[in-house]
């Protein structure tokens, strides 16, 4: 391993595997090191055996759960929009060569006390019980504002100024209902309290358009979202074959001892490779990119997230026996300050057997002394029985600086919410602090097309 590179790159996350890749593409020498023995980092997706190592340690697995090469349980499940960052960073890169997506089954929302599933199309809206009849038409009328709405055309703004005008003033404006409200800005805009009413409208308006394009990309689809098959692990291995084409060096467990630092700037790191007799040579580099996990001392806590992974032998009741999918519970729902979320996914999907089903219900923590398991329990109510539970409570964790001064550039924590837009953002604001370019997400060829 002794050898200069351009950036070593520690943890092998989504995040930082897409950074990994797109250096790669752009001519960098990257050296990619992991503690673990497996891809995917905090974002993992895990066998039975080693989700219990990593909950449940000293226990093992129930025999009556099947084979545990069956399983591929994310660590941290999302689900991803078809028409959404993440699907252009792998169009951009052409790692969708490497993936098999399906698309989920349902979105549903929690209202009253009950599941009810967000139309996909015109005739499910007209059946849905989320509004009455007078209140869907007004609501129509707003999705149709919302469709056509173009920044760069005045015709269809109707007077609006969407960069000044809060997004409670338009909602008045169409005169739509507390809990219409509610179900739209959760359920559609995906942001996971209601902060976003006292802000400009532009951002949701384009939230609901990425929406509605996402769900009209498949005629038969039932959802906006996709999910790779076997699991979310499959993606950051995909862009590390991206990297490795362009000559990326990844190495898995692989620790690291000692990061080299030189006038207050990283120049390199020391890892005793598995396999070396006890060893540490060093490895040279211009910039170090790194989960949270790799600088404890260079991070600092936003706040906590608290998961429940359940193994159901059943379908998640009220989802029309999907078998995949997800559930947004808004947070006036429950008398929360944000939201919960449940993703659904299957043995359809390739990661469980044949017959099971694997829940998982995230919230951010609101009361960091209480029970983390009660903020949960609204989720876990509707899920009906459970026959394996794994809980976790991670840090949401930040960077103290930028790293363009120390050469370090540290990722964010992985959120509570159900999908990978504010990822791709981070990773795009990670690549301009290293590289002071934008990131530019239009298809572009690949090494394997060119030879």
């Amino acid at each position: 391993m002794d050898d200069n590179y351009d950036v070593i790159v520690m943890g092998t996350g989504l995040k930082e595997c897409i950074l990994s890749g797109l250096l790669s593409v752009d001519g960098m020498k990257v050296l990619h090191l992991d503690r673990n023995g497996y891809y995917g980092g905090s974002c993992a997706s895990l066998q039975l055996n080693q989700l219990y190592e990593a909950y449940k340690k000293g226990e093992t697995p129930k025999t009556t759960l099947g084979a545990s090469r069956e399983y591929n349980v994310d660590v941290v499940p999302k689900l991803i929009m078809s028409m959404g960052k993440l699907v252009k960073a792998l169009l951009h890169t052409n790692v969708t060569r490497y993936l098999e997506f399906k698309a989920i089954g349902g979105s549903y929302v929690f209202r009253g006390g009950k599941i009810h599933k967000v139309p996909s199309n015109e005739g499910e809206a007209i059946k849905s019980s989320l509004m009455g009849i007078w209140e869907k038409r007004r609501c129509a009328k707003f999705f149709q504002y919302a469709q056509e709405y173009k920044l760069e055309d005045p015709k269809t703004h109707q007077g609006n100024d969407l960069n000044t005008m809060t997004m409670a003033e338009l909602y008045k404006k169409f005169e739509l209902q507390p809990d219409t409200i509610d179900f739209i800005g959760h359920a559609i805009c995906l942001y996971l309290n209601d902060d976003y009413l006292k802000l400009p409208a532009l951002e949701s308006i384009q939230r609901m358009q990425l929406y509605f394009n996402s769900l009209s990309r498949y005629s038969a689809a039932n959802s906006p979202y996709l999910y790779p098959l076997y699991g979310l692990g499959e993606l950051p291995q995909g862009f590390a074959r991206l990297s490795a084409i362009y000559g990326g060096t990844y190495m898995l467990n692989a620790p690291i001892d000692h990061v080299v630092i030189e006038d207050g700037k990283a120049v390199g790191v020391m890892s005793s490779e598995e396999g070396e007799g006890g060893s540490k040579p060093t490895a040279h580099c211009k910039f170090i990119v790194a989960d949270p996990s790799y600088f404890p001392d260079r991070v600092h806590a936003t706040g906590k997230v608290v998961r429940a992974i359940c193994i159901l032998k059943h379908p998640v009741p009220n989802t029309d026996n999907a078998e995949s999918a997800q559930i947004i519970i808004p947070q006036k729902q429950v008398g929360r300050k944000s939201d919960i979320y449940v993703s659904i996914v299957s043995g359809a999907n390739n990661v469980a057997p044949k017959g099971y089903w694997i829940a998982t219900c995230a919230a951010t923590v609101e009361n960091p002394d209480g029970d983390p398991m009660k903020e949960l329990a609204p989720a876990l109510a509707l899920l009906g029985p459970i026959e394996e539970q794994f809980v976790s409570v991670t840090d949401i964790m930040e960077p103290n600086d930028d790293g363009k001064e120390s050469k370090i550039f540290i990722s964010k924590s992985y959120d509570a919410t159900s999908h990978f837009e504010t990822t791709i953002d981070d990773v795009a604001d990670m690549y301009r602090r290293i590289t002071g370019k934008e990131l530019d997400l239009t298809p572009a060829k690949n090494k394997e097309d060119e030879e």
